[in-house]
């Protein structure tokens, strides 16, 4: 099992360690949306069955956000910006929904998340394209608002393997009030909660089907996504980030043009 793991790592590293570089750049350069990519490089670069492709991405995504978060930690100006009682509305019952998510996940054919999965990032890349004008005004929405859009959101997440930092960072602006920066770092907490919500199922199910998971793969990811990450925190203070999001919603689009035709 082990060598024959080593043996697929190794045939496919030529496309994971620059396409693991692109989910950090990506996830650097605009705070969310770069974790999509990474179920297309598990299925595609690895290719790995879905169902256990899902549950790493999970993975992958979870500690990607938790060591960001830990930056976020070690700085005392950029931790003010966690907003800790958002993680509170938001994130637990997000973590309830992922849960969830990945528990209907493994009632259904995989066709049915990929095609979710397709779907999401086509929202994802609506969203990459629009300029800041076109945003809506945000509002501050009651409480019970926020607990049942963390909830779905999660249920999301946990159904299709994706971090969610697409739908969660407009939430927490147009529905909690809150400044951009202030939600890319609360949101990057509610993922790390999520992720590894929707991890434990799944890895639970997949335990009981005596299924393993490719664990060096899934680590080698996380530290150049991490890195990656890094380069793209500084990349974004010089580069034209509108054209930059746009050009990443047309990927956007044509990945998920390729998962839908695969899985169709």
């Amino acid at each position: 099992m082990i060598s024959e793991f080593f043996s697929t790592a190794s045939s496919n590293l030529a496309m994971t360690v620059p396409a693991a570089l692109l989910i950090g750049l990506s996830l650097g350069l605009f705070g969310s949306g770069g974790s999509i990519l990474t179920l297309p490089l598990l299925l595609y670069g690895l290719q790995l069955p879905a169902k256990i492709a899902i549950a790493a991405s999970l993975f992958i995504v979870g500690n990607i956000a938790l060591l960001s978060v830990m930056g976020y930690l070690s700085n005392a100006e950029q931790r003010r910006q966690i907003q800790g009682r958002h993680v509170l509305w938001f994130g637990l019952p997000g973590m309830l929904g992922t849960y969830l998510g990945a528990w209907l996940g493994g009632l259904v054919d995989s066709v049915w998340q990929l095609t979710l999965f397709s779907l999401l990032m086509l929202l994802a890349s609506y969203r990459m394209w629009q300029s800041p004008t076109q945003q809506l005004q945000p509002h501050q929405a009651p409480i019970g608002v926020l607990l049942l859009v963390g909830c779905g959101v999660g249920v999301a997440t946990g159904f299709v393997g994706v971090g969610g930092g697409f739908l969660i960072v407009p939430a927490l602006v147009l529905l909690a009030g809150l400044t951009l920066p202030a939600a890319i770092a609360t949101s990057l907490v509610i993922i790390v909660l999520q992720s590894y919500s929707g991890f434990v199922r799944y890895w639970w199910d997949l335990h009981q089907q005596q299924q393993s998971l490719p664990w060096l793969a899934m680590l080698t990811i996380i530290v150049i996504g991490a890195m990656g990450s890094r380069i793209g925190k500084g990349l974004g203070q010089r580069l034209p980030t509108l054209a930059l999001k746009r050009s990443f919603a047309i990927f956007l689009v044509l990945m998920a043009a390729l998962v839908m035709t695969q899985s169709l």
